[in-house]
């Protein structure tokens, strides 16, 4: 088998269960399909009959000839009528099977890559997977859709004209079916080719979108930096590469499109030179002539509409790819059998020997030991690369530890289900991503079933309302992408107003007060003092201000823990 066909069946194998949910679509779709196979063939019968009957001497003259040829007249608008109806339904019938399908893939893909670990995160473009998201299932779906499944259709459609061809004559019969192994061998190897430059075409528009992402990503740099020049050069250079290989898949795609019209165009002057000299020799009529050369046409259909659609069946070959191998991706974030859900606990957290590493062998923590009472406030400090960030990440299992373990109340987080861990921590960063929505909406994504009023009390206990109540719509006041209309304090505020909503017994703070100025910091200090109230607390930051506010401070540096001391404050 080789390795285009290992590709196929395994795409196949892959949709197999999105389209089984459909398959009262598709046996619609096909039953449809095999109706208009049946009235291709009975429409050019009509034709044949009246040639057949007005060659004849005298034909002219007989009194049923009106008749006959008002007859099929009507046959050949109810044989065309029906085609087109069954042509029609069998469109809508596959069309809807593989937009219902390709929406499940998306949405599975979707869901699957949200639950990925950060690391894997870390280390792909975002655009590149958006690109996946969205093209790459976008091309599967049209392809199937108007490729596939017509191409099945045709298929079919040869088979029931090379049985009828044969029929009428066996040797107009051996030419056509003489052309199909010539095609087929060529268009496996023109195939295999443009499959090839498609594959690469995609992984260049993947990069194009992910050069673009991260360049509009980071627009406030960009412009205050002047780097316009510099990325718009970057990004031409990969839009020359992917140009490239999308006109080297054009080109062959062409030239197989070029080279069966040619194949068909000697197999119909074979038909012809034959087919005229059999009716010469009275073994063929001039209306079964016709007929054959109807069905000529529509036997070599399916070689044309292949060649048309190889380019675009190998890019949707080459998308589906892409698409198998974000979904193989694993989580290494395994629980451990018979993982529960963590319900309320008392918040105590430990560290036992812990060692991280940060992916590429290079160790980011080494043998941590540290014990952290139920409602006890810790202050993680050390320069910058520390580890501080990585000890915060193990207890929300962004990354789990290379050696020894993390626990809740004594038991192994692994022992507790991935969600429930994370529904029982509320986290503060630096930099708090709003999303694209209302104020109100932001802080109930802390806790989503959350009525209006548990939103508005979380709202004023980390002072949200102080500056909401001034805005036009109040809570429900837009926020725009990822916050930009707020300031820094605010957007903070509301991602503590989430926090405060989640009601979690422990709360991890990376840098909440860092970057603001001294105003909002003190707003930002007082709805944290609220959060924090009672709760297992780990603070990272740099603040000498912050971190003497906590019960206990630890040093690290280079990964391992050189100091722990009482504060002033305890």
């Amino acid at each position: 088998m080789s390795r285009r066909e290992r590709r196929g069946r395994r795409l196949l194998r892959f949709l197999g269960p999105y389209l089984r949910p459909e398959r009262r679509l598709i046996a619609g779709g096909f039953f449809a399909m095999f109706a208009e196979v049946a009235f291709r063939l009975l429409e050019p019968w009509p034709l044949k009959i009246v040639i057949d009957a007005v060659i004849v001497p005298g034909a002219a003259q007989s009194p049923g000839i009106v008749g006959l040829l008002a007859l099929c007249a009507l046959g050949v608008v109810g044989a065309a009528g029906l085609r087109a109806l069954s042509s029609y339904l069998m469109t809508v019938c596959f069309s809807l099977a593989g937009t219902r399908a390709m929406n499940a893939v998306r949405a599975d893909v979707f869901a699957h890559t949200l639950r990925l670990p950060l690391r894997f995160h870390t280390g792909i473009r975002s655009g590149d997977l958006i690109n996946r998201l969205v093209s790459d299932v976008g091309k599967l779906r049209d392809v199937a859709v108007t490729a596939a499944m017509p191409l099945i259709g045709n298929v079919v459609t040869l088979a029931a004209m090379l049985v009828v061809m044969f029929v009428l004559d066996w040797r107009l019969g051996l030419i056509v079916a003489a052309a199909l192994p010539v095609f087929l061998l060529h268009s496996r190897r023109a195939s295999s080719r443009i499959t090839d430059a498609a594959r690469i075409q995609r992984s260049r528009e993947g990069e194009l979108a992910g050069s673009a992402g991260e360049s509009f990503g980071a627009i406030k740099v960009v412009q205050a930096y002047t780097l316009e020049g510099e990325l718009e050069r970057g990004f031409a250079r990969s839009n020359e590469r992917e140009l490239s290989e999308g006109v080297r898949a054009t080109r062959l795609s062409a030239g197989l499109e070029r080279w069966t019209d040619v194949l068909v165009g000697i197999a119909t002057a074979a038909v012809l030179f034959v087919g005229g000299w059999s009716i010469v020799e009275g073994h063929l009529t001039p209306g079964e002539l016709v007929v054959f050369v109807q069905y000529l046409k529509g036997a070599f259909k399916p070689m044309r509409d292949l060649a048309k659609y190889t380019g675009r069946i190998a890019k949707a070959a080459a998308s589906g790819e892409r698409i198998i191998d974000l979904v193989g991706t694993r989580s290494d974030l395994a629980d451990l059998p018979g993982a529960h859900r963590m319900g309320r606990v008392d918040g105590a957290i430990s560290f036992r020997r812990v060692s991280a590493s940060y992916g590429d062998g290079e160790p980011a923590l080494t043998d941590i030991d540290l014990e952290i009472a139920p409602g006890e406030r810790i202050a993680l400090v050390g320069h910058s690369g520390s580890g501080k960030s990585t000890l915060a990440s193990l207890l929300l299992r962004l990354q789990d530890p290379v050696a020894g373990s993390v626990r809740i109340d004594g038991r192994d987080l692994r022992a507790y289900s991935l969600d429930s861990l994370r529904a029982g921590i509320a986290i503060v960063l630096q930099e708090s991503v709003l999303f694209t929505g209302s104020i109100r909406e932001n802080i109930r994504m802390g806790r989503p079933g959350a009525t209006d009023e548990h939103v508005a009390w979380a709202a004023q206990v980390a002072n949200v309302d102080e500056f909401a109540d001034r805005l036009p719509g109040g809570l429900d006041t837009e926020v725009g992408e990822r916050g930009e209309t707020l300031s820094g304090g605010q957007r903070q505020r509301i991602a503590i107003a989430r926090a405060v909503l989640r009601d979690a017994r422990i709360v991890i703070l990376d840098e909440a007060t860092t970057g603001l100025d001294t105003t909002s910091a003190a707003a930002v200090r007082e709805a944290l003092e609220r959060l924090c109230a009672g709760r297992t607390t780990l603070v990272v930051t740099h603040s000498p201000d912050d971190a003497l506010a906590c019960d206990r401070i630890v040093t690290l540096r280079q990964g391992r823990i050189v100091d722990v001391k009482e504060s002033s404050h305890a």
